[in-house]
C-alpha cells in the first residue's frame, strides 16, 4: 500500500474550522450622527416666536422652556396691557426632536396656555369652551398655519364675592392647546406663533388690526 503523504500543515484544522481568520485591515471605528438640526434651521423656528406680537399692547419676552420634554426647546410669555390693566396672559413653548415624536407625527411640537378675564354673561355661557376652541382653529387657518394633531382643553373660571367682597366677582376662561405645525419651511413657524396671539386678543376681546397696520413699539 503506498504511504500517505505527509499531512500537509493546517488541513486537519481547516477542516474544523480552527483556522484564524484573515486579518483585516484596520478600520476606524463608526462615529455617532449627531441628532442636532442645523443651527440656521433651529434659530429661524424659534425666532418665528416673536410673531406672536400681532399688537402693540401685547408685551412679549422669551422665557425659560422645559429642559426634559425635547432636545431643543424654546419658550415666549406674554402680556395683554390695556390702560396698564392686564386683561389676558399666554405662554407659548417650541419644541423640537430631530428624530421625530410618534405621538406628535412630526419632529415639532407647540403647546401654548392662555387665560383671559372675562365678563360674567360671556362665563355663563353654555357655548363658551367649544366656541373659545374654535378661536384657535380659526386663527390657524386664518394665517395658513397647517398643522396635525391639536388637541387640549378649554376651562372656564368664575369667583363670586359675598359680604365686603360682593363686589369683586370675576371670570377667567383658560385655553391649554398643543399641535404640530407642518413646516415646509423653519421661518413658517412665524404663522403659528401670529395665530397664538390672535387667539390671546380674540380671548381678551379685542379685536384683530386692521390689514396694512404696523404693529409698532419695542419688544421685552
Amino acid at each position: 500500500m503506498p504511504s500517505r503523504g505527509p499531512e500537509l500543515p493546517g488541513r486537519s484544522g481547516r477542516a474544523l474550522g480552527l483556522v484564524d481568520p484573515p486579518v483585516l485591515p484596520a478600520t476606524r471605528a463608526p462615529q455617532p450622527v449627531s441628532t442636532a438640526p442645523p443651527a440656521d434651521r433651529w434659530t429661524a423656528m424659534a425666532s418665528g416666536l416673536r410673531a406672536l406680537r400681532v399688537r402693540p399692547e401685547l408685551e412679549v419676552e422669551e422665557a425659560p422652556a422645559p429642559a426634559r420634554l425635547a432636545p431643543h426647546a424654546a419658550a415666549v410669555v406674554a402680556d395683554l396691557l390695556v390702560d396698564e390693566e392686564e386683561l389676558a396672559t399666554a405662554r407659548l413653548v417650541l419644541l423640537h426632536d430631530p428624530a421625530g415624536h410618534e405621538a406628535w407625527q412630526g419632529d415639532t411640537r407647540l403647546v401654548g396656555f392662555v387665560r383671559a378675564e372675562l365678563e360674567a354673561e360671556m362665563a355663563a355661557d353654555p357655548l363658551l369652551c367649544p366656541v373659545a376652541w374654535g378661536w384657535l382653529l380659526e386663527a390657524l387657518e386664518e394665517q395658513g398655519a397647517e398643522h396635525v394633531e391639536a388637541s387640549g382643553t378649554v376651562t372656564r373660571i368664575a369667583s363670586e364675592g359675598f359680604g365686603g367682597m360682593a363686589e369683586r366677582a370675576s371670570a377667567q376662561v383658560e385655553v391649554r392647546a398643543s399641535w404640530t405645525p407642518v413646516l415646509q419651511d423653519p421661518a413658517g413657524l412665524a404663522a403659528h406663533a401670529a395665530a397664538f396671539g390672535h387667539l390671546l386678543c380674540h380671548a381678551a376681546g379685542l379685536p384683530p388690526l386692521p390689514p396694512g397696520v404696523a404693529v409698532l413699539g419695542p419688544q421685552r
